[in-house]
């Protein structure tokens, strides 16, 4: 429920593109960074959030594979179960 004393969001939240990871500028400072430093940890990131979308891509297809086998299994379970009797309760 909580996650860093925060509540999860519904829904899909906002993602980051790996194109957005790969050419994001960032305003030169006084003491800056390498710039070729940089650009390979956001090369690095990219191909991150590429194998992380790929994995939550599939997660999300099994996700509805596995509930659509449990509706027909649930389906087909009720149709051959009766109550245990026909009284009152």
């Amino acid at each position: 429920m909580y996650r860093g004393g925060h509540l999860y969001g519904t829904g899909n939240p906002a993602q980051l593109t790996p194109h957005e990871a790969r050419t994001r500028a960032f305003t030169p400072r006084r003491r800056g960074v390498d710039p070729h430093e940089v650009r390979q940890f956001q090369a690095l990131v990219a191909d991150e959030l590429t194998d992380l979308h790929a994995q939550v891509r599939q997660l999300a297809e099994e996700n509805e594979r596995l509930k659509r086998a449990l509706r027909d299994w649930q389906s087909m379970h009720a149709r051959e179960c009766r109550p245990p009797n026909s009284g009152h309760w």
